[in-house]
């Protein structure tokens, strides 16, 4: 069980441990109407990762919430989409960092309109300055604990849609907000999900589907050298709310946009 908090109620309470520690983590559904795109695989990362952190939630009580927050909040954004969020904590009370036992989780759930979609033509990004650890006992993870990418976001402004973070070792990890893909070789290049701050459930439904379909898909790191290489036959993010976005130019270097990619993803056609 949970305490549910509406964010257009007031939100969570004072003491609440996300925001005094960032202990806790949430989901971003894309919405269209009363269903949500991947919506299983939301709940499932959540419910799994909650579990790496010691919080007790069960999938059924989320997937009722979804629900009740479809039926609360899909008639105001009409046919646009919309965006559902997810935050659940580990509860409210206790200083210090240490949680005290028999801990009652806090879930707040909040809605906002459909970004606007990126440039099917494809978008500009840059190399991140601001270094991206990971460590493994979170490694993909989509915790509250995300300052590294809100210093990282700062580095962006027109006409950059993206800035890509690097490791300690200058691996290639993931953008601000996306998973990385690359085209080469004939195949499909991603950095590991171990590597990963954040492992998207597009990421994951995708690489699912290029093996299906036979095709070669490697996990390891990325260099600067394989984005800005001559074997470089395409970049890609990949964002559950933003779809797979071809990538047009990196730090000024042009790129070849091939929008077949995009055609396996169809968010219409993942609504659950």
């Amino acid at each position: 069980m949970f305490r549910l908090y509406w964010a257009d109620e007031g939100g969570l309470p004072a003491d609440d441990r996300g925001l005094a520690y960032g202990d806790g983590l949430f989901e971003t559904i894309r919405m269209s109407g009363q269903r949500g795109v991947l919506l299983s695989r939301h709940l499932e990362r959540m419910v799994r990762d909650a579990g790496r952190l010691g919080i007790e939630v069960s999938r059924r009580e989320l997937a009722n919430v979804c629900v009740e927050a479809a039926q609360r909040f899909a008639d105001r954004f009409k046919a646009d989409g919309w965006v559902l969020k997810l935050t659940l904590t580990r509860g409210s009370g206790g200083r210090g960092y240490r949680p005290e036992p028999g801990m009652e989780p806090n879930l707040l759930v909040s809605a906002s309109p459909l970004p606007p979609a990126p440039d099917p033509a494809g978008v500009a990004v840059d190399f991140s300055k601001v270094p991206l650890a990971v460590n493994p006992l979170v490694a993909g993870m989509k915790s509250l604990n995300r300052i590294e990418q809100v210093l990282a976001a700062a580095e962006l402004g027109p006409p950059l849609f993206e800035v890509i973070m690097a490791d300690r070792d200058g691996n290639l990890v993931e953008g601000t907000r996306t998973n990385l893909l690359l085209r080469q070789g004939g195949g499909w290049v991603t950095p590991p999900a171990s590597s990963l701050a954040v492992a998207g459930v597009l990421r994951q439904w995708l690489l699912e589907r290029l093996r299906q379909r036979g095709e070669t898909v490697t996990e390891r790191p990325v260099t600067v050298n394989d984005v800005l290489g001559p074997d470089c036959q395409g970049i890609f993010l990949l964002n559950s709310v933003l779809g797979i976005v071809p990538v047009r130019t990196i730090a000024g270097h042009d790129l070849p946009v091939d929008s077949g990619l995009a055609t396996i993803f169809n968010p219409l056609e993942t609504l659950e």
